[in-house]
């Protein structure tokens, strides 16, 4: 359950971040080819291509780095068992 809740947490993680670098590649776009701003085209180009592109990418990515790293531990810890040592603290 600790995985699945983990790679859902990489979904919503990776689909929010690849929409902000959709969002920031799309602008680069417009402004590198000078595309027409004739309309709202550029805007329209940007948040219907650009951020959508984006965001499914950052979201198969998430999933599969959160999923990855959830199913290399056997026992993920979420929390401290009551009355374990930190085997860091001498």
């Amino acid at each position: 359950m600790k995985i699945a809740l983990l790679i859902l947490l990489g979904v919503v993680l990776g689909l929010l971040g690849g929409a902000a670098l959709g969002i920031g590649a799309g602008v680069a776009w417009v402004e590198l080819f000078k595309t027409s701003n004739f309309e709202g085209y550029s805007g329209m180009l940007v948040f219907f291509t650009f951020m959508p592109i984006g965001a499914l990418l950052g979201a198969v990515a998430g999933a599969t780095l959160f999923g990855m790293m959830a199913t290399r531990d056997p026992e993920v810890a979420v929390e401290r068992l009551p009355g374990e040592r930190d085997r860091n603290y001498l």
